[in-house]
């Protein structure tokens, strides 16, 4: 296994810039997950470590190596399409072990490592079968198999996952995480689903339009989202978000919006500054840390009932504001939550985020 180096990337296409000055460490053994919605440059950034595509500027290394310019065949990786990209000809042995034939293995060597690989993934019996023959979780496998019959430094996986369903998405996601563990590879993984970079990664880098805005282990990424943008894309449901007036009153941020009262939120110097040159601000309340107020709580936020979903074992009880704003608490409860046409949620100012005018994160007291 070895690591990976992006220094100071830039991909451009014509007058798109696809990849904008993007530096990256990813540590030898790392699972790193690119995070982001479509074209907000991940599967480029992908590709250039694959070689299938070239930096315009900038360099890459692999194990300390500079690939910025050598061709995909002499980098050691594996990469995992999301289409699985098995040859509709060839049963699941002769795809699997297809990397070690254009290498010159001998065919007795080959198929032995492929069974080898094909009996770990479950799929040791579907050998001879086509790719047409087998389902999508079969084909899943079968492309991962094909990767990594191959001693690789790396693995690509450009959202493997995403033309399964459901089910076959959680097996599979629980069978890359136990490979990660077992295997300590170097992996680089694409996705668009914030569920699947929490659940598989080490570390995650969240991409919005060419550059990554937070590279953070998955629970830093969700207690302490550095933007608007990361707080509003990982986490389901994401975060609440709130315009707000701010002030500071005897060592304490008061915050002002209609329906809002919150009191004892602490001060640092960054909010205090933020505070001072004006401009609004926004407060952020993930849904698991509100509550259905009782009565006589003093951080409350509250409006009309918008919706109640009952999901099993909680339920989503969405307001509404007068703004049209919405703010959503998972409850967990088995029990069916009755509720009037107005509600009230209240909240410990200590889950509570707060960003700047330029959607970044202010760090409140204490952190």
């Amino acid at each position: 296994m070895a690591s990976v180096v992006f220094n100071n990337v830039t991909k451009t296409f014509g007058e798109f810039t696809a990849v904008k000055d993007v530096s990256l460490e990813i540590g030898d053994g790392e699972f790193v997950c690119l995070l982001g919605p479509s074209g907000c440059g991940k599967t480029t950034s992908l590709r250039m470590i694959a070689g299938l595509e070239t930096p315009t500027s900038g360099r890459i290394e692999i194990g300390g190596v500079d690939v910025t310019m050598k061709h995909p065949k002499d980098r050691q990786i594996s990469m995992v399409f999301q289409d699985y990209a098995l040859y509709p000809h060839m049963n699941l042995a002769d795809n699997i072990a297809y990397p070690l034939k254009v290498r010159g293995e001998a065919e007795a060597k080959r198929h032995g490592r492929a069974r080898e690989v094909a009996d770990i993934l479950k799929i040791g019996h579907l050998l001879d079968r086509m790719p047409s023959q087998i389902s999508g979780g079969q084909q899943q496998r079968t492309s991962l198999a094909r990767a990594l019959v191959y001693p690789s430094q790396v693995y690509l996986f450009d959202e493997p996952l995403s033309n399964l369903d459901a089910k076959l998405r959680l097996e599979a996601r629980g069978f890359l995480n136990h490979l990660q563990r077992d295997m300590g590879m170097t992996a680089v993984y694409v996705t668009h689903d914030q569920a699947e970079a929490m659940a598989l990664a080490t570390r995650i880098a969240v991409m919005d339009e060419g550059r990554i805005v937070q590279y953070a282990p998955p629970i830093e990424i969700y207690r302490r989202p550095a933007t608007t943008f990361v707080a509003n894309f990982v986490g389901n449901p994401p975060m609440n978000l709130l315009p707000v007036e701010a002030m500071t009153v005897e060592g304490a941020i008061r915050l002002k919006a209609e329906g809002l009262s919150i009191e004892g939120l602490p001060v640092s110097q960054a909010a205090a500054k933020a505070i001072g040159e004006g401009g609004a601000l926004m407060l952020g309340i993930r849904p698991e840390h509100l509550a259905i107020a009782s009565g006589g709580e003093v951080n409350t936020i509250s409006g009309s009932l918008f919706a109640n979903e009952n999901m099993g074992p909680e339920s989503l009880v969405t307001l509404e504001r007068q703004d049209a704003a919405r703010f959503t608490a998972r409850i967990f409860t088995d029990d069916e939550i009755r509720l009037d046409q107005r509600v009230t949620f209240t909240f410990n100012v200590s889950h509570v985020h707060l960003f700047g005018p330029d959607g970044a994160r202010l760090p409140l007291d204490g952190e």
